[in-house]
């Protein structure tokens, strides 16, 4: 999935405990939606040029982070966020093997403040995270953060499982269909720009910050 969410996040938040297990391989951790989706059509459909800034929340291991920095070049920023340690570990690993200097890549709690400074990114990603995020309880929080840190009218791009029986992807009683991501993005913020199909197993609502 896109959002590798940590293990320690979801029992916090929930009052239990954590096992070091646990720690180490959270839910997802390894896995990308990157791989299922039509890539042409999601980076068509964002219209990414060079010099843009983009943020990946929840980027797990960075697969998106990676494509997206080709393309924003050395005059852009992608800034990939996750609290998985791991995968932002292997993420810095990759980018000091294959010399990307634009990616920033940070271990944050996306449910909570993240560390980027007010209207300075163009587009802001969440790939396979926002029905994980209303699984425990803080999309709210997720997505005012998106709306402070995203230039007025820029893009939020929100790619989800369809709501169908799988594998791949998680259990069809917490996945989204089109109407509940507007209905859980529209209050914060933003108004809805686009919709598109990305394959057999996923699909993008595009939305752009309207306040």
């Amino acid at each position: 999935m896109g959002l590798i969410w940590h293990c320690r996040a979801l029992l916090d938040r929930k009052g239990g405990e954590v096992t070091n297990k646990e720690k180490k391989s959270p839910p997802g951790a390894g896995k990308s939606s990157f791989d299922l989706i039509d890539s042409e059509r999601l980076f068509s459909e964002l219209r990414i040029s060079g010099g843009m800034t983009l943020l990946d929340l929840g980027c797990g291991k960075g697969t998106y982070s990676i494509e997206v920095s080709r393309r924003v070049g050395d005059h852009g920023t992608v800034h990939a966020i996750d609290l998985w340690e791991e995968g932002i570990s292997i993420l810095r690993e990759r980018i000091a093997k294959e010399g990307y200097s634009n990616i920033n890549a940070i271990v944050a709690d996306i449910g909570g403040r993240i560390p980027i400074e007010d209207e300075t990114v163009d587009i802001c990603l969440m790939a396979t995270v926002l029905h994980d995020l209303v699984e425990i309880g803080v999309e709210r929080e997720t997505l005012r953060e998106a709306a402070r840190v995203l230039k007025p009218e820029a893009t939020l791009a929100i790619v989800e499982f369809k709501k169908i029986d799988g594998p791949p992807g998680p259990p069809k009683a917490i996945r989204l269909t089109p109407q509940d991501v507007d209905r859980i993005v529209t209050p914060h913020g933003f108004a809805a720009r686009s919709l598109a199909d990305l394959g057999p197993y996923n699909y993008l609502s595009v939305f752009f910050r309207a306040t």
